[in-house]
């Protein structure tokens, strides 16, 4: 279903998703004139189980365009809004909003620490031992560079990873993390050259990552984003084309994302359907949402146990 359908915006793009309450989905997007125009501002709805809030203003910055809001619950309970504004990605400012109440409040907008965004684009994961890790990366016109930030008091302060591109290529972005089952964390990134998504990885808890590899996974420069189930399964959402930003699909991985297999297309017209955010629900479901052709952010539930084979 379309989270609107209707909306005082003509153009939408990079959707994020959480689980506030249980059974309770929110989501949020930029929306405006269009990418990179001064009008777009940071959007936001909740999901009852049967229908999607009338959208919301959630981030603003006068004369400034918004852009990439990630959603994220602790496990201390905190509910964390990033988001960034500036005119381009080389000269972003982060802004972070916190809700202690499942998002019936919000703190104002806080500007991040010089240099750091929160997740630039896909969700954080958080360990056992409290860690929250943060995909982040730099990007210029040239040099595409991806992090890992790391948090130990919940999301306070943060210390940057080594970066990890592909040797001699420096394109790569944008992080997607799942922790592995022998504790490794495995990052899955967005890349340009190669135009595979890519592949690296942690020993030490996030602190440290190897330099990134090219998988078979075909990617067109185009965001995804993967969660690792309770049943030990990855699933990753990507467009399987190094071509266009459709279709859009699941993959499924279980070796903890050494080779993937392709399970489910959830769009397959022409046109753009872009930047998914996936989660796994309390319920056990995949909670899924993407940019539906600029115009409309998209939500698809499915159940994982039918991508089974």
């Amino acid at each position: 279903m379309f989270i609107f359908e209707k909306a005082p915006f003509p153009s939408c793009h990079a959707s994020s998703l959480v689980e506030h309450e249980q059974g309770k989905l929110m989501a949020t997007w930029f929306g405006g004139k269009a990418e990179g125009a001064k009008d777009v501002e940071i959007w936001a709805s909740t999901f009852d189980g049967k229908k999607w809030s009338e959208p919301k203003v959630f981030g603003t910055e006068p004369g400034q365009p918004c852009w990439n809001p990630v959603l994220f619950k602790s496990a201390k309970g905190t509910l964390f809004l990033w988001y960034k504004a500036g005119p381009k990605p080389d000269n972003w400012t982060g802004y972070v909003r916190t809700s202690a109440d499942n998002g019936k409040t919000w703190t104002k907008p806080e500007m991040m620490p010089s240099t750091f965004m929160g997740p630039v684009r896909a969700k954080p994961i958080q360990l056992a031992n409290g860690t929250i890790l943060a995909g982040t990366s730099w990007e210029s016109y040239r040099n595409w560079v991806p992090f890992v930030d790391r948090s130990t008091d919940e999301g306070k302060t943060w210390k940057r990873s080594n970066p990890f591109p592909v040797p001699e290529k420096f394109n790569q972005i944008q992080p997607a993390l799942f922790e592995a089952k022998d504790g490794k964390i495995v990052v899955l990134m967005r890349s340009r050259n190669p135009l595979t998504v890519c592949r690296s990885e942690s020993k030490d808890g996030g602190e440290t990552f190897s330099p990134a590899e090219e998988t078979s996974l075909a990617n067109p420069s185009s965001g995804i984003d993967c969660v690792r189930t309770k049943e030990g399964d990855v699933f990753l959402i990507y467009n399987p084309t190094s071509v266009l930003r459709t279709p859009i699909s699941l993959a499924r991985s279980t070796d903890d994302g050494k080779t993937w297999k392709k399970v489910a297309d959830l769009e397959t017209e022409p046109g753009e359907f872009s930047y998914p955010a996936i989660i796994e629900s309390s319920a056990g479901t995949l909670e899924i949402t993407y940019t539906w052709k600029r115009t409309h952010i998209k939500h698809q539930s499915v159940d994982p146990k039918k991508l089974r084979s």
